[in-house]
């Protein structure tokens, strides 16, 4: 087996190596200021975790003596993968004409009704339950304000 070419070795290091990048530059910030964790704390702690998973990707993938055959691919996933870019893209423009709750409303309706096949009624459920979970989180709780658009939401 050819450890070039191998998607999870190849992933691990690379991931390893934006671990280590950003333990570097994290090391560069304060990590504990007078009023707790500084800027420097949580991208420390992300860098060391995005090393540690990656080394235990490279190991578990180089202690797995056969690799288990690929599944074949799935009919139009590249297509899903690709729809769900541009939505995520549209999702994006509308972030400032019609503000972040209504178009990540509609960035979710869009995943569950298009791309999971849901009845609408779900899809509507997905889009307003997890647009009243992110307000609530961020602007309630948090009090910290989500970006808006022209309605003022």
């Amino acid at each position: 087996m050819n450890l070039l070419r191998s998607g999870e070795v190849m992933s691990g290091a690379v991931l390893a190596a934006l671990g280590i990048y950003v333990i570097l530059e994290a090391r560069q910030w304060e990590y504990l200021g007078a009023d707790g964790p500084g800027p420097g704390f949580f991208p420390l702690w992300y860098g060391i975790a995005l090393v540690v998973l990656s080394a235990a990707l490279i190991v578990m993938h180089l202690r797995d003596a056969a690799p288990a055959p690929a599944a074949p691919a799935e009919r139009g996933g590249q297509g899903r993968a690709l729809a769900a870019w541009m939505g995520l893209v549209a999702c994006v423009a509308l972030l400032k004409p019609l503000g972040f709750l209504i178009a990540f409303g509609l960035f979710s309706l869009f995943l569950v009704r298009v791309l999971y096949r849901q009845p609408l009624g779900r899809a509507l459920a997905v889009a307003v339950g997890g647009t009243l979970g992110f307000y609530l989180l961020f602007d309630v709780a948090l009090n910290v304000s989500l970006p808006r658009g022209i309605l003022g939401f």
